[in-house]
């Protein structure tokens, strides 16, 4: 073998085991999943190699990347788009052109991106809201937040609170044209966990007479406490969103010390005192047999104390909306969940299922057995549509 043969060779081996990942059998587009995660993966490594060189935060690399897929917001031929502010809060607002007798359904949605990136402006955010707003012929506000590195817990949670509380005042809601009993609230991922804890929020909130309808929850982030559930086993390497990563966005939520995610990732991060904290997030009980497939659960071992002294957000209900006891938990409306099956985050909100059915709330849960996480929002893929469409029409019917 020729000594450029055998460079080529060396170089296709390189390269096969970089863009190789395990996939399911019932995986329904592995060469598209494949690519994805090449330009993932590559993209995320140059960000590492930026941080490592003291340029920029790890999160602010992926962010100035994530902006150049940001569009304007440009009315169409069905949906007029505009830019304003709730209470100080960026929001982008989509109402249908066409004429309505009636006053219309209020959509009021959050992005995910771990609490450190994203956008409303998002390609693929504003093709989401505008096919709701058409599809449902509903008032959708798509809020903004402020960002980690820069903003921590409770940040986010007040963000998208105050955003939310303005949109709930009869005057604004008049504006807008919205009924005020056909309003709800959805987000994904981080956006998801934002969703969840704003409406135990409003539960308890005097100045607000008007309560939400229905929340939904795509694939939610719910708990900090426990990162050795069955799916982060599973899904620990699994694109879009591998375990290492998740921690960090979990981390970075509340601060940019690095021990707290090291702690983490060891699951030694839960102090002593706030053991009984664990018994809402046992998914040894919590999760149906199905998804628990012979998983043993292991017994918390506890960390430093200091930890939670230093940032207590991470065990705060409004970060971790898992933690709600069932009191809280009874008042909630009517609840739409999806999950997906690889997913490290699957048994986040399958728990928040059972928690819910166990204190009476209406809940429907579908679950995606060939799904991944952000099948939500990468409309490349064909399971894109099929979970975006059983979710406008769950929505047409329960909102």
């Amino acid at each position: 073998m020729g000594r450029k043969s055998l460079c080529l060779l060396i170089v296709g081996v390189f390269v096969a085991y970089y863009i190789y990942i395990p996939l399911p059998d019932n995986f329904e587009e592995p060469g598209r999943m494949i690519w994805v995660n090449t330009y993932l993966k590559t993209f995320a490594h140059l960000a590492t190699f930026i941080e490592l060189l003291g340029l920029y935060h790890f999160m602010e690399s992926f962010m100035i990347f994530m902006s150049l897929d940001e569009v304007p917001p440009t009315s169409d031929e069905n949906v007029t788009v505009t830019e304003t502010q709730f209470n100080n809060i960026p929001v982008r607002v989509y109402v249908p052109k066409r004429k309505s007798e009636a006053l219309r359904r209020g959509l009021f949605y959050i992005h995910g991106g771990g609490w450190c990136l994203g956008s409303a402006a998002l390609h693929n955010y504003d093709l989401l809201s505008r096919w709701t707003a058409e599809r449902l012929d509903a008032v959708v506000i798509s809020t903004n937040y402020r960002l980690a590195p820069r903003y921590h817990f409770p940040i986010q949670f007040e963000d998208v609170y105050d955003a939310l509380r303005w949109f709930l005042r009869t005057e604004v809601l008049a504006k807008y044209g919205v009924n005020p009993e056909r309003i709800g609230i959805s987000g994904d991922s981080a956006g998801g966990n934002l969703a969840a804890a704003v409406t135990q929020q409003l539960l308890d909130d005097p100045d607000v007479k008007i309560k939400l309808k229905i929340q939904v929850l795509i694939y939610p982030a719910l708990q900090p406490l426990d990162f050795d559930l069955p799916s982060y086993r599973e899904n620990s390497h699994f694109p879009v969103l591998s375990k290492s990563l998740m921690v960090r966005f979990w981390s970075e939520y509340f601060t940019t010390d690095r021990s707290l995610e090291k702690a983490m990732l060891s699951n030694q991060h839960i102090p002593v005192e706030s053991s009984h904290l664990f018994k809402f997030v046992n998914w040894s009980s919590l999760l149906p047999e199905k998804f628990v497939k012979g998983h043993v659960y292991n017994n918390p071992i506890y960390g430093r104390s200091e930890l939670a002294k230093k940032y207590p957000g991470f065990l705060d209900v409004r970060a971790a909306p898992l933690l709600a006891d069932d009191s809280k938990l009874r008042g909630l409306p009517l609840t739409y969940v999806i999950t997906c099956q690889n997913d490290v985050l699957r048994d986040d909100g399958v728990m928040y299922v059972t928690r819910l059915q166990n204190a009476g709330v209406r809940v429907t849960h579908n679950h995606i057995e060939d799904g991944f996480h952000g099948a939500f929002s990468f409309l490349e893929f064909k399971i894109s549509s099929r979970i975006i469409n059983q979710y406008i029409i769950w929505l047409r019917e329960n909102l």
